[in-house]
C-alpha cells in the first residue's frame, strides 16, 4: 500500500497503517501455486456494491477502511478505497482512491487507476446474506475480510480467514479488527 508522510508543525510524522488501493508492498500474502477459487454467489457487482467496512487485512493495509463497490459510476463500475490514518496528536485523516473495474468474470475484475500498475479483484467467498466477504487476487498482494458492518458477526469473520487459508493465505499474518 502507498504509505503517506504528512508534515506537521516543526516535523514530519508518520501516519499509523495508512494506504490506498489495492496492492501491497510485502509481496505475496498466498501461495500463487495453489488455485484461487472464486464464489459463484449472487450477481457480482450488483449484489456485492456498496459500502464494506475491512474488517481483516494483511500487513501494509492497515490504514485501508472501507471498500465500496460502484456498479454505475458513470456507466461503468468501479471500486472506491477510503484510508484513514492518524497522527500521533489524535488528527485523522481520510484519502480515497477509486479504480475502474473491468469484469474479468462472475466476481473478479482488472482495477485500473492511472499511473498504478493494474490488480485483479476476486470475491473468494460471500456468505448467503451478503454480509461478510473474502477477498483475493491470484497474485496474493493481498487480501481483505470485508462485512457491511464495523462490529460483530465473529463468526462470519472467522469462516472468512479459514476460506482464505484454503485457498493459500498465510492466514497468521492477517489482521483482524
Amino acid at each position: 500500500m502507498l504509505k503517506h508522510v504528512i508534515g506537521a508543525g516543526m516535523g514530519l510524522l508518520m501516519l499509523a497503517g495508512c494506504g490506498g488501493g489495492p496492492t501491497s508492498r510485502e509481496g505475496s500474502f498466498r501461495d500463487t501455486g495453489q488455485p484461487l477459487s472464486v464464489t459463484t454467489r449472487g450477481n457480482g457487482m450488483q449484489d456485492m456494491g456498496g459500502p464494506w467496512f475491512v474488517r481483516g487485512y494483511f500487513p501494509g493495509d492497515g490504514g485501508l477502511a472501507m471498500v465500496t463497490l460502484l456498479p454505475d459510476l458513470g456507466g461503468q463500475e468501479a471500486v472506491e478505497f477510503r484510508s484513514e490514518a492518524c497522527l500521533l496528536s489524535g488528527d485523522c485523516e481520510s484519502d480515497t482512491e477509486i479504480w475502474q473495474a473491468r469484469p474479468l468474470g462472475q466476481n473478479r475484475w482488472q482495477l485500473t487507476r492511472d499511473g498504478e500498475a493494474p490488480r485483479q479483484m476476486w470475491v473468494v467467498w460471500v456468505d448467503d446474506d451478503f454480509r461478510t466477504a473474502a477477498i483475493g487476487t491470484p497474485d496474493g498482494s493481498y487480501g481483505w475480510i470485508l462485512d457491511r458492518r464495523a462490529e460483530g458477526g465473529a463468526d462470519r469473520l472467522r469462516a472468512a480467514a479459514e476460506i482464505l487459508d484454503f485457498n493459500g493465505y498465510d492466514t497468521s499474518r492477517i489482521k483482524v479488527r
